[in-house]
């Protein structure tokens, strides 16, 4: 039996990464921009990755509550968006890396992550 590494999971990440990653994804837009402000938190790669998709997705889940308020397909959306944010805080907290279809893409195609 080999000894296999999971490569979405960090090796390097303390506890307190893994807690602001997770934070990250409970309160979108805020807590990332409080990250990436802070010069000890942003140069740390687990947290940036994740505070940037954090806030890449919170920018997407503001718009897609704008775009659905007035539809009442709205009230089903933004709770399936609050479920995935939950999902993805406990897969952050558990020190794995998130793949957020197109988000993570895009965020690693601009460099942020």
């Amino acid at each position: 039996m080999t000894n296999q590494v999971d490569p979405m999971v960090s090796s390097d990440a303390t506890s307190d990464d893994k807690l602001w990653a997770m934070l990250c994804y409970l309160i979108p837009v805020l807590i990332p921009i409080i990250v990436l402000v802070m010069e000890d938190k942003k140069n740390r790669p687990f947290i940036k990755a994740h505070a940037m998709q954090a806030l890449v997705w919170g920018i997407v889940y503001i718009v897609i509550g704008a775009a659905t308020s007035f539809i009442f397909v709205g009230l089903c959306v933004l709770p399936v968006c609050w479920i995935l944010s939950i999902y993805w805080a406990i897969q952050a907290y558990g020190g794995k890396y998130i793949n957020i279809p197109v988000i993570t893409n895009f965020v690693k195609n601009q460099g942020w992550a």
